[in-house]
């Protein structure tokens, strides 16, 4: 069956215009005014709404084992809830445990995303080092289609990378043309400030924006790009919270450098005000990393994704229950880190962004879709409404109104850290690969639908770092006995 989308206003990030659009055997056939709908195609009355690239949400967590639990939302339920939320593919994370091997890794995550009912794909955490770390990093870019790997500067005695091993992947990113991405908050000066903490007595969820200060993500995140400076490779900085962060970005930005930012939703919104709530369930829920802000610095990322010093919003979806969070009662360096978001982030955008004025439409879908495909190399096939390119859309009705509330969201967790905010805008209908599978609030998804994304590697940016590496190669000076003398 075809579906046909009638008499929307066709909005890309780059233009606005009235058309309908043509959609069979997964792709996009035509786009054009008064085009005539085939008699077995489904249609989509789009009049009065506009009609987008379905959203990329470039990080998230679908049944992440951590901190000795597993996160509740497994990659069926949290890609239902991504369609629901109008978008249409996740870029979620494999995290070998130290001294996994890589392509273990990567094929046991690849088995546990096998029933996500939308389009997926991965980055790949670089968690250790060795020969074999180096050699399965070219197999899942050259096979795999793997274009980028994480590396967590947080998280001591776990999953953090040393200067050393960072040094040695970003180099081996560099080879490969895979984008290197960065967890940025510096992970000896959390420990240490946790333990000064918890020594005050300070054990309740406090102490986790306290011991992870602003200056502690500014410092890594300016570490992390100096040396991708030093190496001429492209770096991506994850989840940029602060102030600090996003001025290391501009400031390498500004110098030529070839540096990327995402912030989320939840950073863009919500402040540090709720780790000190008196219900230790309701500060235990905002609970992850790096934490919410003071308000000054959701301002800052605010003119950041204006000026395009960041690129991509992401929620880090990750979600744990009260009783999972429980397990940090006495001690917040034991509260599993995560939050929601993958259903709500593009509503929460549209609402705080478009209708503020803060955003125009055609940003609002660079920074929820375009952007994303365009820096992990998947465009135009995702996030841009093109013959050819895959039929992933979302039909967005701008006057529909809605409560946020973990009561109706069809996200697998008991919190909602937009619990009873009110948007207008929101999408009507999400086509995932061609098929409508929401419309008008219900979803109509099959399990095991989605399909693994493979992303090319060596996007344009490595291309052009190549010529800067030529041009300023190191030179050797030969000098002869006669002048030494």
């Amino acid at each position: 069956m075809s579906t046909f989308i009638r008499g929307g206003t066709v909005v890309t990030s780059e233009t606005t215009f009235r058309a309908d659009i043509l959609c069979d055997d997964g792709v996009i056939k035509a786009i054009g005014n008064d085009l005539e709908a085939p008699s077995n195609a489904e249609v989509v009355d789009a009049g009065g709404q506009y009609v987008m690239p379905g959203g990329i949400d470039p990080h998230t967590h679908m049944q992440l084992p951590f901190m000795g639990t597993v996160a509740s939302e497994d990659f069926e339920t949290g890609t239902a809830a991504a369609l629901a939320g109008g978008t249409t593919q996740i870029i979620d994370f494999v995290i070998p445990d130290p001294e996994e091997p890589l392509m273990d890794a990567y094929q046991k995550w690849r088995g546990w995303a096998e029933k996500s009912v939308s389009d997926y794909s991965f980055h790949v955490a670089i968690t250790w080092w060795d020969d074999t770390v180096h050699r399965d990093m070219g197999i899942l870019a050259e096979k795999e289609g793997v274009n980028s790997f994480k590396h967590f500067m947080a998280y001591k005695n776990a999953i953090m990378v040393s200067d050393e091993m960072m040094l040695a992947s970003f180099a081996r990113c560099r080879e490969l043309g895979a984008m290197a991405t960065v967890h940025a908050e510096n992970g000896e000066m959390v420990y240490y400030l946790q333990q000064e903490m918890l020594a005050k007595g300070i054990t309740g969820p406090e102490g986790h924006p306290q011991s992870r200060p602003p200056e502690v993500e500014g410092e890594a995140a300016n570490r992390a790009i100096r040396t991708a400076q030093v190496l001429q490779t492209p770096v991506y900085i994850v989840h940029v919270s602060c102030k600090e962060s996003l001025e290391a970005i501009t400031r390498a930005r500004l110098e030529g450098q070839r540096v990327f930012g995402e912030c989320l939703a939840g950073h863009l919104l919500i402040d540090d005000s709720v780790y000190y709530n008196d219900d230790f369930e309701y500060a235990a829920a905002h609970v992850m990393s790096p934490p919410f802000r003071p308000k000054d610095h959701q301002r800052a990322l605010w003119r950041g994704l204006q000026s395009g010093n960041l690129q991509t919003t992401a929620t880090d979806h990750c979600c744990f229950c009260a009783p999972q969070k429980a397990a940090g009662r006495d001690n917040f360096t034991l509260i599993p880190n995560g939050t929601s978001g993958v259903e709500d982030r593009m509503a929460v955008l549209w609402h705080h962004g478009v209708n503020s004025g803060k955003l125009t439409m055609n940003e609002f879908v660079k920074v929820t879709s375009t952007n994303a495909a365009q820096i992990f190399n998947i465009h135009p096939r995702k996030g841009s409404l093109s013959v050819g390119a895959d039929a992933d859309i979302v039909v967005w009705d701008p006057e529909m109104t809605r409560t946020i509330s973990a009561k109706t969201h069809h996200q697998n967790i008991d919190f909602n850290i937009f619990e009873g905010m009110e948007v207008k805008g929101s999408p009507s209908h999400t086509i995932s690969q061609g098929k409508v599978v929401f419309k008008d609030g219900q979803l109509n998804v099959v399990k095991g639908a989605g399909r693994y994304i493979k992303r090319p590697t060596f996007n344009t940016h490595f291309g052009a770092l190549e010529k800067r590496r030529k041009e300023t190669a190191p030179r050797k000076v030969s000098r002869t006995a006669e002048a030494a003398e």
